[in-house]
Order: structure tokens, then sequence, then C-alpha cells
């Protein structure tokens, strides 16, 4: 597996922004809530801090790696795998093999060896791939398996590391991940809003920071959306209309038809219902369209006030 990362040169080439891979990222997170379960996610309350995987000059530059390694490997509750960690000249950013452990090997891009402030994003990835194969959690296809991949690394603790990685100015351009950064920060966002986290105090990168507020405003745009009782006044005004038509045009449900994945549909049952995403683990929550109340999920275990 690989992890994408454009090596430090002139910006020619620009670094895919805003939001194109987002159905992926959102089917991520459901899966990982699927597959390791509420409890299992809550433990993983405490994201890796900057000290930990802070690389000084003057530290050996191969004990330091496997330092960084083993604060991946306890991240991620991996206690009897081990990470050996080389560098040589590669096209990617980094490349784990996964065999059946518990050592793994986990080859560094060799510009890393100059650029030590980003060898915890580029192992952060890797230790991931290991724990999802662990887990037998996969996407098909290479594309969405990485998406998979840096969703789960970021919502699990340390993909704060790989969207800080991202900088950017006249001379050079640098981005690790195969999210954009702004999807970096959505993720980033959804994580804090669950454990209560800060983390734009972490980031050293300017472009990071800005990437990450622009992912916070869509992560609480979610909250806002009808039926969700915090919905704006246009979101509830086509709301209204849409329960309208529903309510008098039974055989016509679901409705409404050109709705995406993201957005509420009403179900032709008795009584009329309504689903739409949980907007903390994306799974759909189906209720009654009743007026006020309020809905629990059953994945996440997050009560939403409704307003049906």
């Amino acid at each position: 597996m690989t992890a994408q990362g454009a090596p430090t040169g002139p910006p020619a080439d620009p670094v895919e922004r805003g939001f194109p891979h987002l159905s992926t990222v959102r089917a991520s997170i459901t899966a990982l809530y699927k597959r390791l379960s509420w409890d299992t996610v809550r433990i993983f309350d405490t994201s890796v801090p900057p000290s930990d995987v802070a690389f000084s000059d003057s530290e050996d530059l191969y004990a330091g790696v496997q330092r960084v390694a083993r604060v991946m490997v306890q991240q991620f509750r991996l206690p009897d795998a081990r990470m050996i960690v080389s560098f040589r000249e590669m096209e990617h950013a980094a490349h784990v093999e996964l065999a059946a452990g518990p050592e793994y090997f986990i080859e560094l891009n060799a510009r890393f060896k100059q650029h030590r402030r980003d060898i915890g994003a580029a192992l952060a990835h890797e230790v991931m791939h290991v724990y999802l194969h662990r887990l037998g959690l996969a996407f098909h296809g290479t594309r969405d398996n990485e998406i998979l991949t840096d969703t789960a690394t970021t919502y699990l603790g340390a993909g704060w590391l790989l969207l800080d990685a991202f900088r950017q100015d006249q001379l050079s351009s640098q981005k690790l991940g195969y999210l954009t950064p702004e999807e970096f920060g959505y993720v980033l966002a959804k994580r804090a809003a669950v454990f209560g986290e800060g983390p734009e105090v972490w980031f050293t990168s300017p472009q990071a920071y800005e990437a990450y507020l622009s992912g916070s405003g869509l992560a609480r745009s979610d909250e806002t959306r009808p039926p969700l009782a915090a919905s704006g006044w246009a979101g509830r005004r086509r709301y209204t209309r849409d329960r309208r038509y529903a309510l008098g045009h039974p055989r016509s449900t679901p409705y409404p038809p050109d709705a995406d994945a993201y957005s509420y549909t009403f179900e032709s049952r008795s009584p009329l219902r309504v689903s739409f995403p949980c907007p903390t683990c994306q799974q759909r929550i189906r209720v009654p369209v009743r007026g006020k109340m309020r809905a629990r999920c059953g994945l996440c275990r997050s009560v939403l006030d409704c307003d049906t």
C-alpha cells in the first residue's frame, strides 16, 4: 500500500481541493462504526500529541523513526505488531508490506531524511493500513481503500498530522494522503465533535489551518439539515413542502426522487416515515413523521433532536 505524496517542488500541478471524495469519506466513517462498534471507537478518545512525534535534528534518524513508529502502534492499539522502517527512493511517500505479522516492513521515501517533521504523518497512514488489514476492513479498488485509510487514520486520532503536512508557498508544494485538505478538515471536525477536541491548535501549516476551517464548516452544516431541529429556515421550508407532497401522494414515495445519499427521504409506510443520515456516523436513521421528537442512532448512539 502507498500513501500519496507530492514531492516538494514547484506547484505546477495544483493540489486537488474541495470535497470530491465526500461520499466515500462518509461511507468510511460508517464502516468504521459498523466494524469497530461505538464502544471501540470511544477508546480512541485521545489524538497523538505533537510532542510524541516531534523529531529534532539532533536525534538519530533511525532511532527516531522507530520511536515514532511505536507511537503509531500504540495509538492504534497494535501492541503485538512491530514496524521495521527503512528508506529508499520511490515515487510515493511510503509503502508497507501487509504480511501475517507480527513484523511489518515499512519503506519511507528517502526525501523524509531531510523532511523529518512529516515522518509521523507518513507512518500514521502506513500503520493504519496494518490496523485495517488485521480488522479485515477494506473497500473495493485502490482509490476507495486509500480514502478509507486516510479517513480511519484521521478519525482514530492521527490524521491531523497528514493535514499538517499540507504546505504551499510560491516555490514549493506538498501534500500527503489521498483526501483533499478540506476533506481531512471535515473528518477532523467530525472527530472533534465526538471527543471535544480542538485540533486547530496543533497545526504548524497556515494552509492546513485554513483547510480545517473549511472542512469544519461543512461538518457543522451536516448538523443543520432537516429533519434535524437545528435546520435553518430555507431547509425547513423545503422539508415542509416535500412532507406535504409525500403525505398526499403515498404511491410516489420514496420522495423526493432526486435525493442524494445525504438527503432526507420520505418512505411510504404506515405511518409515513422519513430517513436521513446521522450527522455523527452517517448511518441512515428512519423515524415516523409525527412532529418534534428525539431520535437515537442505533450505530453510534447519538441522540438527535428532530422536527419531522
